[in-house]
């Protein structure tokens, strides 16, 4: 089925599902009250779990679209469900961190047991091996990233329509790498999430109706780092690690930068600031509707340097990644990212 069709019939189903999941928070109280938290945005209690209705529309479009499902997409569904029950519970009862990282580990047990993992890395130098094996390093490695990415989506989860937006423009840039890297079945599959991030936003965008919460945070973040797992295949089977950390590079520096943010001024890694981009945009004198725009522009700046950085030569795209990097770390020590903010 082409693509396009897939992407339109995920955003129906969620365009559809999103009232009906916005009803099922309101009659469990499942509701973010901004009162008591400085950190909070909105001023009036908003209903949580929007991200139940992205994961409906991507289960039922995936499943039922023509073919039978790869052992891979049957790992990553099921995986994406044990992440989406977790993130319901957090929502619902507000889990503690390691709570949260148990349902996150089994998720990514799903995947690994399926085959989705990461066993070979192109080579930074080229030459004669275009790929190394990392051997007994495959399985800790893909726990980090899955987890890793999870986590980073979560975090920029700040603003209306943030997350998912930033979301769905590193689904469309990993869905043109998954075109380039002929994977055809993965740009379906990502084909099928960004329709379903598509039909949710309208209700998420500023002024939002309905929250994705940890649900949908959690689970886009887990959708994306398994995905581009798949999707990122360069030469030889070989995982363009740079590809995807370009892709899904804005929540990646945001969340990186808070760590050490965090550790440099002697605080809990775990603790929350207003340090965070969107926080920094705000302080400027931004609306949220700009602050948000602003980010989808770095997001999708990022995502255009990804798709680059899949066309050229493995030693070349891990130069155009330092070099990225490098500015990027510039400018948040310029304007002060690595300062403590209460």
């Amino acid at each position: 089925m082409n693509n396009l069709i897939l992407a339109l019939l995920a955003a129906i189903v969620s365009y559809l599902v999103t009232p009906l999941v916005k009803l099922v928070a309101k009659y469990f109280n499942i509701i973010d009250e901004p009162k008591g938290n400085s950190r909070k945005i909105h001023k009036n209690p908003i209903p949580l779990l929007g991200g139940l209705a992205i994961y409906i529309a991507f289960v039922l479009v995936t499943m039922f679209r023509p073919g039978s499902l790869e052992k891979s997409e049957k790992g990553i569904i099921l995986g994406a469900t044990i992440v989406l029950i977790g993130g319901i519970l957090d929502d619902a009862k507000e889990l503690r961190p390691w709570q949260k990282l148990i349902f996150q580990l089994l998720g990514t047990l799903c995947l690994l047991l399926n085959g989705v993992y990461i066993q070979n890395i192109t080579n930074p130098f080229g030459g004669s091996d275009s790929f190394f094996n990392i051997g007994t390093f495959a399985i800790p490695f893909t726990i980090i990233w899955i987890i890793g990415i999870t986590n980073a989506i979560n975090l920029i989860d700040g603003l209306d329509g943030l997350a998912a937006g930033v979301a769905l423009i590193s689904s469309i840039s990993i869905f043109f790498i998954a075109i380039i890297a002929e994977r055809e079945s993965v740009a379906a599959l990502i084909a099928v999430l960004s329709g379903a991030i598509i039909g949710f936003l309208p209700y998420n965008f500023n002024p939002a109706s309905i929250f994705m919460g940890d649900t949908g945070a959690q689970l886009l973040g887990f959708l994306l780092a398994a995905i581009s797992i798949e999707g990122a295949i360069k030469s030889a089977a070989a995982f363009a690690i740079v590809v995807p950390i370009l892709a899904i590079g804005l929540p990646i520096y945001d969340t990186l930068f808070a760590m050490i943010r965090r550790k440099i001024n002697g605080k809990p890694i775990m603790q929350a600031d207003r340090g965070h981009l969107h926080h920094r945009l705000l302080d400027l004198g931004l609306t949220q509707k700009q602050a948000v725009l602003v980010m989808y522009l770095i997001s999708a700046c990022l995502g255009a340097i990804s798709i680059l950085a899949m066309e050229i030569s493995t030693p070349r795209s891990y130069f155009l990644l330092t070099v990225v990097v490098i500015i990027v770390v510039f400018l948040a020590w310029k304007y002060g990212f690595f300062r403590h903010k209460d």
